[in-house]
């Protein structure tokens, strides 16, 4: 497991991180959001030992960081930076090299992650010849070649298409199968609440929420139901404790001010006739979001 505790960073006066605290764990998809400067980036850098932090421990399995334990992370940061000029298989082929692969075993990993990545027919094309998109699924490329046991992407599906989200999502729901732990930022809380198990949200430099996402969605639940039912629902609007968010026919979607409200919406839809569902509402990861930061 990776663990920080109490990290903090300042630059002069200002406060880039407060007491950042928070797990990845093996074997799990956790998702890192926050605003532009909420302070992602500078927690991964400190991570990586790409920056000092003030104050504060990051362990890996309950030791202190070496340099030796950053061998086995992948990192992909926010800025392209492979050779513009070198081949494709090339480039990740040279990186596997680095972290120690002969050169058929370095040939073998690079040409399968990137088939894996959709980049089959680009192996020997100039990684400047290629669209951003596909720039940057060889930049996870090169965080995923030596098979690391945590890996760190920040913003990794920046920039792609639909399909090759889908296609990225697969690639890291496979290794945190295979018991990687995963940490990644990104801007689209559609696809982190689709694909994260656990959730950590920054916003001036401090956690403000983290946990497992069913965790966090029970936490931030409020009492909003939906009931579809075979007859108008409109008498809803009149019961005491109920407010009424949308309406249309037999559908209604509303809060209620306490459970016992709720149970009163539903025994009066059932005596008036057939009910199709009546469904507790879960928070999004967007509502969530708005919650914590303000």
């Amino acid at each position: 497991m990776l663990r920080l505790q109490g990290i903090t960073k300042s630059y002069g006066e200002r406060r880039a991180l407060d007491g950042v605290t928070f797990d990845v764990s093996p074997g799990r998809l956790t998702g890192f959001v926050g605003g532009n400067g909420a302070g992602k980036t500078t927690t991964m850098r400190i991570v990586l030992g790409l920056l000092a932090r003030d104050a504060g421990t990051v362990e890996l399995d309950g030791a202190g960081l070496t340099a030796a334990d950053r061998r086995l992370f992948g990192y992909m940061p926010e800025e392209r930076g492979l050779y513009p000029k070198m081949k494709v298989r090339d480039q990740i082929v040279y990186l596997a090299r680095l972290h120690g692969f002969g050169r058929a075993e370095s040939v073998r990993c690079a040409t399968e992650i990137l088939e894996r990545l959709g980049l089959q027919a680009r192996l020997n094309d100039n990684v400047e010849a290629l669209s951003l998109g596909n720039q940057q699924r060889a930049q996870i490329a090169a965080a995923l070649v030596h098979d690391p046991e945590v890996l760190i992407l920040d913003e990794p599906f920046s920039g792609l298409d639909p399909l090759a989200v889908e296609v990225v999502a697969g690639v890291l729901q496979e290794r945190a199968a295979g018991g990687a732990a995963v940490l990644f930022s990104s801007h689209q809380l559609d696809v982190v609440e689709r694909l994260c198990d656990d959730l950590v949200i920054i916003a001036g430099g401090r956690v403000r929420a983290s946990g497992s996402r069913e965790a966090l969605r029970a936490e931030h639940a409020t009492r909003r139901f939906e009931l579809v039912s075979g007859h108008d629902a409109g008498w809803i609007r009149d019961e005491p404790g109920v407010e009424v968010l949308e309406f249309d026919g037999g559908y209604a979607l509303f809060e209620a001010i306490d459970d016992a409200a709720a149970q009163r919406v539903l025994q009066r839809a059932v005596a008036r006739g057939d009910v199709a569902s009546f469904t507790p509402q879960q928070p999004s990861l967007s509502q969530i979001f708005k919650e914590v930061i303000q």
